[in-house]
């Protein structure tokens, strides 16, 4: 097996203080190649053809490819082979919606609806939303889809006196952005989101449909019109093998 270690090949950062690389990476970056060559849905030939093809041990290289499907480049299908992924959701870190983004990329959003309820919010909810402690709120917990492929969970908080409507004519399997903005007249100005990498709850993993070892994109936005004033709080969580975040900066 060869190894091009020019600068702009990723064998470069598998490579430790000591100078040896791990045999493990070796073959990962290999199989990166074969997965290139063989494309989106493509099955990767037999766990033997390919350690002998890597020049590794079964157990060495079936621990490339765990790493390759942790990262979204491999999908492994039960009662079938191990397949070359699609590529990445990329959701813009911009104040559109969810629909936007999975739209412009020539999917097709959906939701499946978990909760919709009215409930008290709790002391830091209800500074997040500018309410009183106990104030209630509604709240709207939803899995995201992709071409009917679950890929998040998103939980959304908005103050009920002011937005009383989504109880009753929205409806939830819709974008919420939407019908705030076309049906309500909301108009959003800014908002804060922070974001953490995090392991789902055993709860998530199930809604999710992923493994509870995958890494998951935490997000944590709250939003407000060009007034100030609170419209929401939203935490989504998006699967890491199937998600990435992009964003464009100015000086």
């Amino acid at each position: 097996m060869s190894i091009d270690h020019r600068a702009d090949e990723p064998v470069r950062s598998g490579i430790p203080e000591h100078g040896r690389i791990p045999r493990y990476y070796a073959a990962k970056i290999e199989l990166l190649e074969l997965v290139e060559e063989l494309g989106e849905g493509a099955a990767l030939p037999a766990e033997r053809e390919l350690a002998e093809r890597c020049g590794v041990s079964r157990v060495t290289l079936r621990q490339a490819v765990t790493e390759l499907v942790l990262e979204g480049r491999l999908i492994r299908r039960q009662g079938s082979r191990t397949v070359v992924a699609p590529p990445k959701i990329v959701q813009p870190l911009a104040l559109a919606s969810y629909t936007e983004g999975v739209r412009a990329q020539g999917k097709e959003p959906g939701r499946t609806v978990i909760t919709v309820e009215s409930r008290s919010a709790d002391p830091r909810l209800a500074a997040d939303l500018g309410l009183a402690p106990g104030a209630e709120v509604v709240h709207l917990e939803r899995v995201l889809m992709a071409d009917g492929e679950r890929v998040g969970l998103e939980s959304s908080y908005l103050p009920k006196q002011r937005f009383p409507e989504l109880l009753g004519e929205f409806d939830p399997t819709g974008s919420l952005y939407a019908f705030l903005q076309e049906k309500l007249g909301v108009r959003f100005g800014e908002a804060e989101e922070r974001i953490e990498t995090v392991l789902a709850t055993p709860r998530e993993a199930l809604l999710i449909g992923t493994n509870p070892a995958t890494p998951m994109i935490l997000l944590h936005r709250c939003s407000w019109t060009p007034d100030g004033e609170p419209i929401e709080r939203v935490r989504s969580l998006f699967r890491g093998d199937r998600f990435s975040l992009v964003t464009r900066l100015r000086d």
